[in-house]
């Protein structure tokens, strides 16, 4: 299918994370706004400084064109799990209440935001809910999918939910769901309602939210589905450089830390975990393999310095490993020190994952979840 002529605006763009997966989709991105003065002078390096502007979005809502696509990476600090989880009662004094605004007055055919997943179940999914809630009300279909970028082929753990909004597919159609996917759900809900769970009013509900769901006009459904695994996993070792300065190693401290620390050889999410100085997962001491994938990567200074075993040396993964590992280009940060470098790749959203999303909507690769014998929407009910 030939795809759409389609424009695009990056909001919270960042090192451009949504601006790759546009032109790996043939869509033009315009224009886009970020605060970082960092992320701002890396994002003109690698695409002009012809759309980007720098600055609070508030002072630029006035300038933002007409277009088809909207992007972004909301601020998740209030939703992560890692910050004060303080969250938000009402959209409005936020952010978000940014994309609400654009939405409204700006009209475009689709919108595709992500996140952190922990923002699903915070609060009893009360942060969830309140943005389905605004985002319902304006005429769009939204579908949302919990997605990890070790299913993509990146070697990292790091799971995100994807949201996505259209006015060019109706209550039954789906892009996020394949057909083991509704298969699953369909069996699902013949031998037991409680596995899927009926249309309800967003505003009335309550409890977490699961890893799928759709919404539109102020009614959702959502159910947990299996994470999808569009490509073989990717170990850690497959990216990492050969022969990366000495000045990333950490040998002589690590290995008097190892004399007081657990040899546990186990995997985590997938990470492989070598030792730890209390035997857990991620508490105390831990010095990673790269026989798996790594943790998430995030812009928790802390983070960077997590010690990774590598043949016989003890040593942080480099800049060029963390833009391997985030599915960037090795000097798309060029532009900035390697310290700056660590902070951008973890605050970025990895192309591939909301490229996968984008084609599937530019191209409109939708599911329709009907069949003759039954259809899943039956289970509809208005409370």
């Amino acid at each position: 299918m030939s795809k759409p002529n389609l424009t695009s605006v990056e909001l919270f763009a960042g090192i451009g994370g949504f601006r790759l997966a546009a032109d790996m989709n043939g869509i033009n991105t315009i224009w886009a706004n970020d605060i970082d003065h960092t992320a701002v002078s890396v994002y003109k390096d690698n695409f002009g400084d012809k759309e980007i502007v720098e600055g609070d979005i508030h002072d630029y809502l006035e300038c933002i064109p007409n277009h088809d696509f909207l992007t972004g990476g909301f601020p998740c600090q209030p939703f992560s799990k890692a910050g004060k989880k303080k969250g938000i009662s009402d959209y409005r004094g936020t952010l978000f209440e940014v994309i609400v605004e654009i939405l409204k007055k700006k009209n475009p055919r689709y919108f595709l935001l992500e996140n952190v997943n922990s923002l699903l179940f915070m609060e009893n999914g009360d942060h969830f809910r309140t943005i389905l809630s605004a985002l319902s009300q304006l005429d769009y279909k939204i579908e949302w999918r919990v997605f990890n970028a070790a299913s993509f082929g990146l070697p990292q753990h790091r799971e995100r939910v994807i949201i996505s909004g259209s006015k060019d597919v109706s209550f039954s159609d789906t892009y996020f769901l394949t057909a083991e996917d509704e298969a699953q759900l369909k069996n699902g809900v013949i031998d037991s309602v409680a596995r899927f769970e009926r249309w309800r009013a967003i505003e009335t509900s309550t409890g977490k939210f699961k890893t799928w769901g759709m919404a539109m006009q102020g009614f959702f459904v959502t159910a947990d589905v299996c994470e999808c695994q569009y490509e073989s996993h990717t170990k850690l070792k497959a990216v990492l450089e050969t022969s990366p300065d000495p000045s990333f190693d950490f040998t002589e401290d690590t290995l008097e830390r190892i004399k007081k620390s657990q040899f546990v050889n186990k995997y985590f999410n997938g990470v492989q975990i070598l030792y730890n100085q209390a035997g857990g997962a991620r508490m105390g001491y831990s010095i990673f393999g790269t026989e798996g994938i790594a943790p998430t990567l995030t812009a928790s200074t802390s983070r960077h310095y997590e010690r990774y075993q590598v043949g016989d040396r003890f040593r942080r993964l480099t800049n060029i490993e963390y833009a391997r590992i985030q599915g960037f280009p090795d000097h798309h940060c060029d532009a900035t020190s390697p310290y700056n470098q660590y902070k951008l790749y973890g605050n970025a959203v990895p192309p591939i994952m909301v490229s996968y999303a984008m084609e599937k909507i530019v191209n409109r690769q939708y599911r329709t979840i009907e069949k003759q014998t039954y259809d899943l929407f039956d289970l509809v009910e208005v409370v």
